[in-house]
């Protein structure tokens, strides 16, 4: 445990100041801060640049359905919600906090997101937040794995995200990635069987890319993916692909996308996104974000 919280804690952290939800979405201040890339705390799959202001809690209910191509069986995959819900927290302008319960995998997670760098005209060209979480797989039964032990349910994140507002419509971002999973899916040959020992890596490394353009005053279309990049090469898993659409209503931001990802929390959909986008098994998906 002692290495978990140095893995979350222990990084430099720089001051930096927000508006209200409102305020801050497209302004750009007079002190030369660009304020506002994105409008929402995720692009779709990957964390934004945006923090919560000082004192700002928030509540997010995030819905991820089955595939569309089942059709009518399922109703286009809405008969299978994936759910998420999040309790996330500013505890200074610089430091956000959150925890947060997903169906996928029956999951909790830790998190903190801080700012390193501000963005500033005719100055430094990037705003750059780090983030960090640890997860725990609570569907992991001990009667399935009589020798497991706590750690076995662990994974951890930790990421540096970039990004650069280049006017008032377009926001473009990047986001290395390390992830480590204390325990990995199986990898499966052409006949079903697992392949032993298994080929990949418990420490995985991706590229997270994304953006936002806005077309409206309160509507923006947003787009993110992750690029995997040591997946083993039998393994099943996909990168994932997410297109979708932001709507800021005052206190709440809400997202509409389709992905080939159900799951939401980082591990997850880094490393065990199953859809693959050319054989049509995108999963419809929202969040609803609200702040107090």
């Amino acid at each position: 445990m002692k290495k978990l919280f140095q893995t979350l804690f222990l990084f430099p952290l720089c001051v930096f100041s927000q508006d209200d939800l409102l305020a801050e979405i497209d302004t750009v201040k007079v002190d030369t801060k660009v304020e506002s890339a994105f409008k929402s705390l995720k692009i779709v799959n990957i964390e934004s640049t945006k923090l919560a202001a000082k004192g700002d809690f928030y509540f997010i209910v995030a819905h991820r359905f089955d595939y569309l191509k089942n059709g009518f069986d399922d109703f286009f995959g809405l008969d299978n919600a994936n759910t998420q819900l999040k309790f996330l927290y500013g505890v200074t302008e610089w430091l956000t906090v959150h925890v947060s319960r997903s169906g996928f995998q029956e999951t909790y997670d830790l998190a903190v997101k801080y700012r390193l760098q501000t963005q500033q005209k005719d100055g430094f060209p990037l705003t750059l937040v780090g983030f960090s979480s640890v997860a725990v797989n609570s569907e992991m039964k001990e009667q399935d794995y009589p020798n497991m032990d706590f750690g076995n349910r662990l994974s951890y994140v930790t990421q540096l995200v970039a990004s650069r507002k280049f006017n008032d419509n377009l926001t473009l971002q990047l986001a290395p990635t390390f992830f480590h999973e204390n325990t990995i899916r199986d990898v499966f040959d052409a006949n079903g069987n697992p392949i032993l020992p298994n080929p990949q890596d418990n420490s995985q490394f991706a590229i997270g890319m994304g953006g936002r353009y806005k077309i409206t005053k309160r509507w923006s279309v947003n787009m993110d993916y992750a690029a995997h990049l040591n997946r083993a090469s039998e393994s099943r898993y996909k990168n994932p692909l997410s297109i979708g659409v932001d709507l800021e209503t005052g206190g709440h931001v809400f997202q509409m996308h389709f992905t080939n990802s159900r799951a939401m929390h980082e591990t997850g959909y880094l490393g065990q996104t199953s859809g693959d986008w050319s054989k049509s098994e995108i999963c419809f998906g929202f969040n609803l974000v609200r702040v107090f």
